[in-house]
């Protein structure tokens, strides 16, 4: 059975589910039928009656009605998934038997609990698939074709062998926005390069730009990119979803993790693009407006920005 978490929480550890041909849960969209704990007995619900709605007609969200099947794992891809639910959307997270990495990313923990796992995960449903497992494939295979939306960050077409693919799920489901998160995009050059933020941060030249002018390159204190290519993501189903409205029809809509960080770069990208300069670390320093620092005072540092001649 799938475990749907309280309203506004994360999903629970995950547990096992299978498709109604092979004796289980999926008996309908409109009719998932799901356990939730609750003060340690199991309950029945429906869809709407929890995640961000709350079962409340005036608190739906925009996005209530949409089913999003989400095959991504640690950060980019769920936390494009958590900002769809937490609009309305059921997003439900397909994990596989050893859960999503993140859960074992600890510290910090609640209770037993990574607090890394909670940040991106709440408000959804969780099921456990074996893909290797025909009838956990199947019952897959079924969520991605009922699915108004499918987000995966699998390395450019590692879902194929599955039968998870964009053609394959498209095929069935010609209405589906069909999500691709990736490290460096699904062009041979980069396809198989492992997509982690860190290598992201280093090749785009984020580390180039951070630390002391005369100290080491440093990441940034959080998966920047791994956030930004989730938001992009998330533009891109939106505008997916909108012009589905108008045609009727689904689209593939891709998004990485290098693309993010060229445009998360902004006037640095474009100091090199369109300047020739090369950029370099300037500690707290801005490369073109002054004062636009801290300035150290008796009594501690202070924040002084001035980006005009009239603040100043």
């Amino acid at each position: 059975m799938a475990a749907e978490p309280q309203c506004g929480a994360p999903p629970a550890p995950p547990s096992r589910a299978t498709c109604p041909s092979h004796g289980a849960a999926l008996d309908g969209i409109g009719g998932w039928r799901e356990a939730r704990r609750v003060n340690g007995r199991s309950s029945e619900v429906r869809p709407g009656e929890g995640g961000a709605a709350g079962g409340d007609p005036a608190a739906a969200g925009p996005l209530t009605g949409l089913l999003v099947a989400d095959f991504s794992r640690v950060l980019a891809g769920p936390y494009s998934t958590m900002l769809l639910a937490d609009l309305g959307a059921e997003v439900v997270k397909v994990e596989s038997p050893g859960g999503d990495d993140t859960r074992t990313w600890k510290p910090p923990v609640r209770g037993e609990d990574a607090t890394y796992y909670l940040a991106v995960n709440r408000n959804k449903r969780s099921v456990v698939f074996d893909l290797k497992d025909d009838a956990d494939r199947a019952a897959a295979q079924e969520l991605a074709r009922r699915a108004d939306v499918v987000v995966e960050n699998f390395r450019p077409g590692g879902l194929a062998r599955f039968g998870l693919d964009y053609d394959t799920v498209a095929a069935a489901n010609p209405r589906v926005v069909y999500a691709s998160i990736s490290g460096f995009g699904s062009a041979p050059a980069g396809a198989a390069l492992p997509g982690y933020d860190l290598i992201v941060q280093a090749i785009s030249g984020l580390m180039s730009l951070t630390g002391s002018p005369d100290g080491e390159p440093y990441r940034a204190g959080i998966s920047v990119f791994d956030v930004m290519a989730g938001l992009h993501a998330t533009i891109g189903i939106l505008a997916a979803v909108e012009m589905r409205h108008r045609t009727g029809r689904g689209q593939h809509v891709e998004a990485s993790l290098l693309a993010s960080a060229m445009s998360g770069l902004v006037n640095q990208t474009s100091a090199w693009v369109a300047g020739g300069v090369v950029p370099y670390r300037m500690g707290n320093s801005h490369p073109s407006l002054f004062p636009y620092e801290p300035l150290p005072c008796a009594d501690g540092d202070l924040i002084v920005t001035a980006g005009n001649d009239g603040q100043f």
